[in-house]
């Protein structure tokens, strides 16, 4: 064979090689999740095992919920009755919004004791700090005392919840991940009517007291759960590991001659050898070369991005309007019970967290975003003006119109805005710097959270009430739509290495697709080409075989 010939046979056979290297890292690196040893979606059968541990490792997530919702009946409770604990608006206020800036600091802790101890002795460890927390805010005498209770109760919100999302994660299979991911917030938001529920009909102490029950039921819950295995092969137990995935995939059918346990296994060990090479070659390379990773297009663009994301949906009111669900109510001046038109709101988002898991597994993530956000747009809009119909120009147009307005708002804020952000944390960004970049997100999302809870009284001073706000809610979602279809890239249904892929090569979403299509055809060509090049000559013909 000529010099020619020899070289493109050895460049092509280099290809091919890459390319089955590149596609084995793929399947490894892109998903994690236990579950990807499955030929053929599991049944659910084969799949119960996994629907119970990631719905019981959500378990404190009720707490979370009650924790959230809590300012909702504290303040309303605490500025009608000053003789129980004299308070001003802007204590209030603080009492609101300070369990959402002590989240970062629980999400830290959390981190280090998952890595340390396990994501469910994590979960556990979450409830003494919430369990202080409620005591504290039970028998305060002062402000400071409710203050640093609401600090406790949110630090440990993030450190029990946090390892439940990584639990999840490493856990279920990619069939179903999207949605046990949302057991999460369906369990939070079912948090969130216990606690309106009881603000109807029990003073802000006395559901204090009961509170402390919910952080206590994980603990008994997760004895009976087998940790992660993924971290217990990291830890260099992998006889605990073996137990764990046998206890995970019990009533699995076998991949080929092995049970699906062993076949996973044999596939987490392949991908911890992996992350091993990875970590050797970063500690090689140096802090310096992580956060030269931050410069690059695969992390500044998704960072870019879902900052600004969070932004939107702060200040959309998504949150404000959960924390401060009764004094909504009462400074809409609708003529209902504010606390029972709560109940209501959470309700609403208890049904629709529930109705979006099938959306988050069934439709692409941009449009639930646009049609979430437009909705939010359109109903926030309509109960501004019948606000200020009642309240500035006095004409009663039906008191159920602005409750009936926020229903909806809440329940199409469920669709998209409300839970994908969270979710999108951890996919935008690339392998190496996963971990650090999704928790620098997730606290600049809690700070941006903070930051609107606690403008909510600002903000009505300035647009000169409520129905100033909920106008301005309107201009921020209808924006928020707009940045969605330029900015946000799709991820549904895409590998972690797809995602890297577009930020290498796309930064505005619209108009990626058509580059796309024109690179896949550039590496069809080429990869032809290769092909043709590598086939064996017959020697009798001289033809390609």
């Amino acid at each position: 064979m000529d010099p020619y010939s020899l070289s493109v046979e050895k460049e092509a056979s280099k290809n091919i090689e890459e390319n089955e290297r590149e596609c084995f890292k793929d399947a490894i690196v892109s998903s994690r999740s236990l579950n990807k040893g499955f030929r053929e979606p599991p049944s659910i059968k084969a799949a119960l095992p996994q629907f119970a541990a990631c719905v019981m490792a959500t378990s404190f997530h009720v707490a979370v919920g009650i924790a959230m919702a809590y300012s909702a009946v504290l303040v309303p409770q605490l500025e009608k009755n000053q003789e129980d604990l004299p308070t001003t608006k802007t204590e209030t206020s603080w009492m609101a919004s300070i369990v959402v800036l002590s989240v970062p600091i629980g999400a830290l802790i959390g981190g280090f004791f998952t890595e340390a101890i396990g994501s469910l002795k994590t979960i556990q460890l979450a409830a003494i700090p919430s369990t202080i927390g409620w005591i504290m805010i039970a028998l305060a005498t002062n402000v400071p005392m409710i203050l640093v209770g609401r600090v406790l109760t949110g630090s440990a919100s993030a450190m029990g919840t946090a390892p439940a999302m990584v639990y999840i994660t490493e856990v279920a299979g990619p069939e179903f991940r999207g949605s046990l991911l949302a057991a999460g917030p369906g369990l939070a938001s079912f948090g969130m009517v216990l606690s309106y529920i009881k603000g109807a009909y029990l003073g802000w102490r006395v559901i204090a007291w009961i509170s402390i029950i919910y952080a206590a039921i994980p603990l008994v819950l997760l004895i009976f759960l087998p940790e992660s295995p993924m971290w217990l092969i990291a830890k260099g137990r992998p006889d605990a590991a073996k137990k764990s995935l046998e206890w995970i995939y019990r009533f699995a059918p076998k991949v080929g001659k092995v049970t699906a346990a062993e076949d996973m296994y044999n596939t987490i060990l392949k991908e911890h050898e992996i992350r091993l090479s990875e970590q050797r070659r970063s500690k090689h390379e140096g802090t310096s070369a992580k956060l030269r990773s931050f410069l690059k297009p695969t992390g500044w663009k998704p960072m870019f991005i879902l900052i600004l994301l969070f932004l939107f949906q702060q200040y959309s009111g998504i949150y404000i309007t959960l924390f401060y669900a009764v004094t909504w109510f009462e400074e809409a001046e609708v003529n209902v019970d504010p606390y029972k038109a709560s109940i209501w709101v959470g309700l609403t988002r208890l049904v629709c967290s529930i109705g979006n898991t099938y959306l988050l597994r069934r439709f692409k993530r941009r449009m639930l975003c646009i049609t979430s956000s437009v909705g939010m747009a359109i109903f926030m809009l309509i109960s501004g003006y019948y606000t200020y119909s009642m309240k500035i120009q006095k004409v009663n147009l039906g008191d159920w119109i602005p409750v009936a307005c926020l229903l909806f708002y809440v329940a199409t804020s469920m669709i998209g805005m409300l839970t994908i952000p969270w979710t999108m944390t951890a996919e935008l960004f690339p392998t190496d710097i996963r971990g650090l970049a999704n928790s620098i997100i997730y606290s600049i999302g809690n700070v941006l959270m903070f930051a609107a809870v606690q403008s909510y009284r600002g903000l009505t001073d300035l647009f000169g009430g409520s129905h100033g706000v909920q106008w301005f809610f309107s201009a921020v979602s209808l924006g928020t739509a707009v940045f969605v279809y330029i900015m946000l890239p799709e991820t549904h249904g895409k590998k972690l290495s797809d995602i890297e892929e577009y930020f290498e090569n796309n930064f505005v979403a619209i108009g990626s697709q058509s580059k796309v299509k024109k690179r896949n055809v550039h590496k069809i060509t080429k990869q032809d080409a290769n092909a043709a090049v590598s086939e064996p000559l017959n020697p009798k013909s001289k033809e390609m075989v």
